[in-house]
């Protein structure tokens, strides 16, 4: 089956469309297992997995388990309520650059009631921890929160990047009062795309803005992982997991036997097994399959 490229035009803003390209034939998984006492497991083969898309059982075509470079961006609030937070959030930046690889290809998406993404040294991407920090560090916090418009403008850049793996890391309360995108969009972009979504809580129980609901369903749609750290020094050792777990992700593809192209949203349940023992499995609950 010959490769057909679609791209998708959202508008992001007025002068500003959202576009990713979709791969209809080869739809691709980056999933996360564990066993049943929590622990990664670095062993699976491509006879120990199963994919049903629809319920149908699918041919996995591809098999992957390696440390690979990744495109990554790091979405991080910069709304009045962050102010005594940001301090944290850098420090789990650093953390999250260092425990990278080497190779990977970071941003960061800054974002009140604006959105904005610092270029580091002038290039669209960096690997430097520094220069992560100081593209945080120097964005004072005010104003309202845009978040769905800072997801968005971060899923497009992730598409210019040149890496298979492509990630989201979001620092923020989950709240939004400014954006011109709904949840509802972005969860469309990203079921558009075959990125991640890991997202970091970053509030207190006197937090009014706070949405943890929202969290939780960015990273169970993309197949990441929503954190509530109880003390903000927590941060860092949640960015220091994120980074494994990314660097740990087994990368399955599949060509679906549904041929149809009706823009439809299709469900994915991926299921793994050794010696009859299953396996816990985090990936993208489904995609949407483009159209003609």
């Amino acid at each position: 089956m010959a490769k057909v490229l679609l791209w998708i035009g959202l508008c992001l803003h007025a002068q500003e469309p959202f576009r990713i390209k979709v791969d209809v034939d080869l739809v691709l998984l980056h999933a996360t297992v564990r066993d049943r006492d929590g622990r990664l497991v670095p062993d699976l083969h491509e006879r120990d997995v199963e994919i049903s898309e629809d319920g149908a059982r699918q041919s996995v075509r591809l098999f992957k388990h390696e440390d690979s470079p990744v495109t990554a961006g790091l979405v991080v609030d910069h709304s009045g309520s962050m102010k005594n937070k940001l301090a944290d959030v850098v420090a789990g930046a650093r953390r999250f650059a260092r425990a990278s690889h080497p190779l990977d290809q970071m941003f960061v998406v800054n974002f009140n009631e604006h959105v904005t993404m610092p270029q580091p040294s002038l290039e669209q991407f960096s690997s430097r921890s520094d220069e992560l920090e100081r593209a945080i560090a120097t964005a004072p916090p005010a104003g309202k929160t845009a978040l769905y418009d800072a997801i968005a403008a971060g899923l497009e850049r992730l598409q210019s990047g040149s890496r298979d793996k492509r990630v989201l890391v979001v620092f923020s309360d989950g709240g939004d009062n400014a954006s011109s995108h709904s949840l509802g969009d972005v969860l469309r972009m990203a079921a558009l795309s075959s990125a991640v979504i890991y997202t970091i809580g970053v509030f207190d129980s006197e937090d009014p803005d706070r949405n943890p609901r929202v969290l939780k369903q960015l990273a169970k749609a993309t197949g990441g992982e929503a954190f509530f750290p109880e003390r903000l020094t927590d941060i860092v050792a949640v960015c220091d997991r994120i980074a494994l777990d990314i660097r740990q992700h087994y990368t399955i593809g599949f060509v679906s036997s549904n041929v149809a192209r009706d823009g439809a949203y299709r469900s994915i349940r991926l299921v793994a097994r050794q010696a009859g023992r299953k396996h816990s499995v985090r990936v993208r609950a489904g995609y949407i399959a483009g159209s003609k």
